[in-house]
């Protein structure tokens, strides 16, 4: 039996990479062809990859107002990802957002990193809540200059296409993951 992964709200697919290379079925739930609030997820799912939006929880947009609408909205869809969670019982899960305000909502995460704590070359506070086995870091030197300035922070810009790049998983972050929740 093929083992399915979930990769809700997943984007480019960056974080299941590793698995669909691996041969495992991925499923890739985003917008928008497919929205995390209206699928009803198979039987037998083996894991799953949460990454809801985090315009509305990033702490880098806490000087923008958001609106009650706003936040329902995205607290829609981090609850859809928590259903079929629940409902799905994986071997493990993960759900990531940067470190911002979802914790009000998810308590602690079970992990904290940048992505040159995995060996990219780039720094970007994330938080993963979850039940999985933590990947063990190979960190390289993160760049001492502002986020502003990185490749990653430089895309600047509210365009989609600016905000998909931002939210891309690191390379290296998804194969250490997937090396040790496989």
């Amino acid at each position: 039996m093929e083992k399915i992964i979930l990769d809700l709200c997943g984007g480019t697919g960056a974080w299941s990479n590793p698995y669909k290379d691996a041969g495992y079925d991925v499923r890739l739930v985003t917008l928008p062809d497919n929205d995390v609030r209206l699928f009803k997820p198979p039987n037998n799912v083996y894991g799953i990859l949460a990454a809801p939006p985090c315009t509305v929880f990033s702490l880098a947009g806490n000087w923008v107002k958001r609106t009650d609408a706003e936040m329902i909205e995205a607290l829609s869809i981090v609850d859809a990802c928590i259903r079929i969670i629940y409902k799905s019982k994986p071997k493990f899960w993960a759900l990531e957002n940067p470190v911002g305000k979802l914790k009000r909502y998810l308590g602690e995460p079970v992990l904290r990193f940048h992505p040159c704590d995995y060996g990219d070359a780039y720094f970007k506070r994330t938080c993963l809540w979850g039940n999985f086995k933590v990947p063990k870091k190979n960190p390289i030197e993160c760049p001492k200059i502002p986020y502003s300035k990185t490749p990653i922070g430089r895309l600047g810009g509210k365009s989609e296409r600016t905000k998909m790049l931002r939210s891309i998983t690191p390379q290296g972050f998804a194969k250490a993951f997937y090396e040790v929740n496989k």
